[in-house]
């Protein structure tokens, strides 16, 4: 199909930002690379211009170089290090979102000028795939004034819910970029240990969420022995696909979408992008649906496998800030958690190295400080509620904390910690009165 009459140019699109405009662009690989980053190029037209991202992959000058701090904001689903440094620089405001209803929930609040992200080339119909991710990306493009994709023969075309026929789109940049990937994490000797701690709470048949990082990689290797894993889950990485390339997923296990790996979007390494080219057992599907608790549990024998930054001795999970100050986001911690655990004979995991080495303000000397915690650091932000937590995992063992009271989560925290914290955790339990010195 000829689609050459919708195609402009990068400067023409840049062309159509005004003053005051919101923009909304595509989660992590599904961002318009071409366009974010030639955007400081109208910084000297345009004031108060709001980008709305998630996850950027890209170092961005509108962003992050203070000369366009007038004319460009940045509000973000989920921080990265280069949100991190905008937020400093006062640009970046985080979107305190659950994944599930992130663009639903922005769409109440703001209605997008302009959307722009990325899609595979059209096919013989007429049709584009959003390819790696379709989390907010097609509620933002049915509600834009405006939509423009950046079509790249080097984004995969997947199926799902992800097809929109360039006739819905009003245009198109024509681009070549590499997609954005991510290298594989090397897990250590924490990672692998947690990893076999994990693995062994996973059945056979069982249908897994995974994550990213050491750990969940780790988890990933620890898996190779199972059989007829299935995978319903937010973030399709290149693990999953190492899996069920082994033939350890399969999805034949599974009550809804059986066969197939669902996500709402991917990445990952080259791998994972070829795997998922032109094949049906990959679904990509809406961030609304993908992510609902009440979907998640229609599957048996779901298990979530999250990670946090720390946890106090009820069951907090502070997953996305250190103190006050945004490190990350919820995404969908609490959305799969509580999903796992209505599911049939489902849990959910939470892992977590014991200790974290930090520099003390006083010396500026690192030192190891545990994260098993009495108390969050103040103005922790809570990922998860300690009524949503299931198993916590550290190097030294799993926590079975669902039904337990207080006095017992203390107890079972403790004994996952590191020995050299357990002592000062229990006087500190009894100094806050979180449980009852009976001595």
């Amino acid at each position: 199909m000829d689609y050459k009459n919708k195609v402009i140019t990068v400067q023409q699109a840049l062309d159509m930002v005004k003053s005051n405009d919101q923009i909304v662009t595509g989660l992590a690989a599904a961002e318009a690379r071409a366009f974010m980053s030639e955007l400081h190029t109208i910084a000297d037209k345009v004031t108060n211009v709001t980008v709305n991202n998630c996850l950027p992959q890209g170092n961005y000058e509108f962003f992050l170089n203070p000369e366009y701090n007038k004319s460009f904001n940045v509000d973000g689903w989920f921080y990265c290090p280069s949100m991190r440094k905008a937020h400093d620089m006062g640009v970046a405001s985080f979107i305190p979102n659950h994944l599930h209803l992130a663009g639903s929930k922005r769409l109440a609040h703001i209605k997008p000028n302009i959307y722009i992200g990325t899609a595979s080339m059209p096919d013989k119909h007429g049709f584009v795939s959003l390819s790696t991710g379709n989390t907010y990306e097609r509620k933002m493009i049915e509600a834009a004034d405006i939509s423009i994709l950046e079509i790249n023969p080097n984004m995969p075309r997947t199926f799902g819910d992800v097809q929109i026929h360039i006739d819905d789109i009003d245009y198109l940049i024509e681009c070549d970029y590499p997609i954005s990937t991510i290298p594989d994490v090397p897990f250590t000797e924490k990672d692998e240990k947690i990893g076999k701690i994990i693995a062994e709470m996973v059945n056979d048949g069982d249908c897994i969420q995974l994550g990213i990082g050491g750990i969940p990689n780790a988890v990933a290797a620890s898996l190779k022995g199972k059989k007829n894993l299935g995978v319903h889950t937010e973030m399709l990485t290149s693990g999953m696909v190492e899996l069920a390339k082994l033939g350890v997923i399969n999805g034949k296990c599974k009550q809804v979408n059986k066969g197939q790996m669902v996500c709402t979007f991917m990445l990952g390494n080259q791998e994972l992008y070829d795997y998922a080219d032109d094949n049906p057992s990959v679904l990509v599907l809406d961030g609304g649906y993908v992510n609902d608790p009440y979907v998640i549990a229609k599957n048996d024998n779901m298990v979530s496998i999250n990670t946090t930054l720390e946890i106090d001795l009820t069951g907090q999970c502070c997953s996305e800030s250190i103190g006050s100050k945004q490190f990350s986001g919820t995404g969908g911690q609490a959305d799969t958690a509580i999903g796992a655990q209505n599911s049939k004979n489902g849990r959910s995991i939470i892992a977590l190295y014991s200790t974290a080495m930090v520099k003390n303000k006083a010396t500026g000397e690192r030192e190891e400080v545990s994260k098993i915690v009495p108390i969050l650091k103040p103005g922790a932000i809570v990922s998860l509620s300690r009524n949503d937590v299931d198993i916590v995992v550290t190097e030294y063992g799993a926590a079975h904390l669902r039904g337990t009271t207080i006095k017992e989560r203390v107890e079972a925290l403790i004994a996952i910690a590191h020995p050299n914290f357990r002592e000062q955790l229990r006087k500190d339990a009894i100094a806050y009165g979180i449980i009852a010195d009976r001595a």
